[in-house]
């Protein structure tokens, strides 16, 4: 039997694609420099129909502003490059290497306890041009914080653990945030991560702000691990990520994903900025 590339070579361009689509995005593009009859069969849309989400017609439904494309390959990587769906409340996006779906919600999206009442003195929705949304939540002055939403994990890819990060900045003027660490927790269905972790690292400078009368609140005995590595790091994209907790998202049946934040140590706090919160794949890096 005939081996080696001059049999892949001749075989039909149909078979090629065929091939080639039981491979990754990334070895698609690959492929391509193999033989001209290997770059038809990679730019060929039965391939990138594969690599594109089945829900992807819904997604481009509920765009702001839908990409324009000529092909299934250049509608893959303008996905890759993020796209405001949802009344610009969400952010989606595709992981380029892989496929793998990508999710942002805005701060408008989550529920955030004393803040979205829009109380000026506690929290407040400003103009933010660095933010994908174009607002941000602003803590001003709270001793009970509480961040918590939810997401459909049928949204998701199958098959694949997912992370869940705070997307965070903060003001020149803050204090609080260090002081003790805060409570987070990611469930779905019987999956639960819980731990602990400082909002911002004790070790960072801070603001010399006196803070105000503390209110301790003792009733909250419940213990919780704390993780010493677990801080915002910051991002290519110069903002802050706080690793909140991770999940499996075996087939997408297993409903919501839940998600909080809480620390209410009772010392006030203010100078935190939420842009909102990101669920990509856990071994994927912020782009």
């Amino acid at each position: 039997m005939k081996q080696g590339p001059d049999f892949f070579n001749s075989l039909p361009e149909g078979c090629i694609s065929c091939i080639i689509s039981t491979t990754s995005p990334r070895e698609a593009c690959r492929s391509s420099a193999v033989s001209p009859a290997f770059r038809a069969a990679s730019e060929s849309d039965f391939v990138w129909e594969r690599f594109l989400p089945t829900d992807y017609s819904d997604i481009l439904s509920r765009a702001v502003a839908p990409p324009e494309y000529a092909s299934k390959k250049e509608l893959y990587f303008a996905l890759c490059d993020s796209i405001l769906i949802d009344d610009g409340k969400k952010v989606f996006w595709l992981e380029k290497s892989t496929g793998k779906k990508r999710y942002m919600l805005s701060a408008a999206e989550i529920a955030i306890t004393w803040g979205n009442g829009l109380t000026p003195q506690y929290w407040d929705r400003v103009d933010f041009p660095e933010s994908r949304f174009g607002q941000v939540a602003e803590l001003f002055s709270v001793c009970w914080l509480e961040i918590k939403g939810k997401f459909e994990s049928g949204f998701l890819s199958h098959k694949t653990t997912y992370a869940v990060y705070l997307i965070l900045k903060f003001r020149g003027e803050n204090y609080g945030l260090d002081h003790t660490p805060a409570e987070m927790k990611v469930k779905l269905g019987d999956q639960q991560s819980v731990h602990r972790a400082r909002l911002r690292d004790s070790s960072s400078p801070r603001s010399p702000h006196p803070r105000p009368r503390r209110r301790l609140l003792p009733w909250r005995t419940a213990f919780f691990e704390e993780n010493p590595h677990t801080v915002p790091r910051l991002r290519g994209d110069g903002w802050m990520e706080l690793e909140m907790g991770q999940f499996f998202n075996d087939d997408g049946r297993e409903g919501e994903v839940e998600f909080s934040l809480l620390n209410t140590s009772g010392h006030w706090k203010k100078g935190l900025i939420v842009d909102g919160v990101e669920i990509r794949p856990a071994q994927a890096q912020q782009v």
